[in-house]
């Protein structure tokens, strides 16, 4: 037998005498890679203002706090640093663009006048999301970029002034953002390109080793890295 239960006394709702109280305004949106959703969101940027409340009503300012990154889903609020980290759809975009112009230098520094080394590039490239990559489509881009005067740095490089500025512009800004594995992975991409004629040139290992140094491989790794490449030929 259940015992008997008293009167209930009457809820007690608490009143806040005095505290802090943020107002806040959205200043931009966009879409971001949410940290706390796992995956792209929109987000609103805002910047709030701060102020001492008494009774719920706000009296004085105290300052200005943000800018922060509001997650349109969770609402979850970040540092603006995470803007910096480029969303899913871009980041695939940024590595599929890496690997293509990957395969475009060690083309430029080996030559295209092989089959294997041409259907193994279109393969490769491929594989990274872009499928109408064909043969002659990459042969034309080389040569167009061979061509390229139109751009000029101290020293070209093997591959040419075109090429050295497209290798820095699509691999310095994605490195950050990949593991090392996935940045030793472009490289023995390329080391694929290479190796399919036979050993390396001069040329494509030259290139390769700017690859690794775009990609904040340390040069002790990008030459162990393309000797253990080598070591699978026949």
């Amino acid at each position: 037998m259940l015992p008997a239960q008293g009167p209930k006394r009457p809820s007690v709702r608490r009143v806040r005498f005095c505290g802090i109280r943020t107002s806040w305004s959205t200043v931009g949106d966009g879409e971001f890679f949410c940290p706390g959703c796992g995956g792209d969101r929109n987000y609103r940027r805002r910047t709030g203002l701060r102020r001492f409340t008494v009774l719920g009503i706000p009296l004085l300012s105290r300052g200005a706090t943000g800018p922060v990154v509001e997650c349109a889903a969770c609402r979850g609020r970040f540092g603006t640093d995470v803007l910096d980290h480029p969303t899913t759809v871009r980041f695939s975009a940024m590595l599929r663009d890496a690997v293509h112009t990957v395969a475009l230098a060690v083309l430029a520094a080996g030559g295209t006048t092989s089959r294997t080394v041409r259907e193994t590039a279109v393969g490769i490239v491929r594989s990274a999301g872009a499928e109408d990559c064909t043969e002659e489509r990459l042969t034309d881009l080389v040569a167009a970029l061979a061509a390229d005067t139109g751009r000029f740095v101290m020293d070209p490089g093997p591959c040419g002034a075109a090429l050295a500025i497209e290798l820095h512009e699509a691999l310095e800004p994605l490195a950050p953002h990949l593991a090392l594995t996935g940045r030793e992975s472009i490289l023995l991409q390329g080391a694929r390109i290479a190796l399919a004629d036979g050993s390396y040139s001069p040329a494509e290992r030259e290139v390769l080793s700017i690859v690794g140094g775009e990609l904040q491989l340390c040069s002790d790794d990008t030459a162990r890295l393309l000797l253990a490449a080598s070591a699978t030929l026949p």
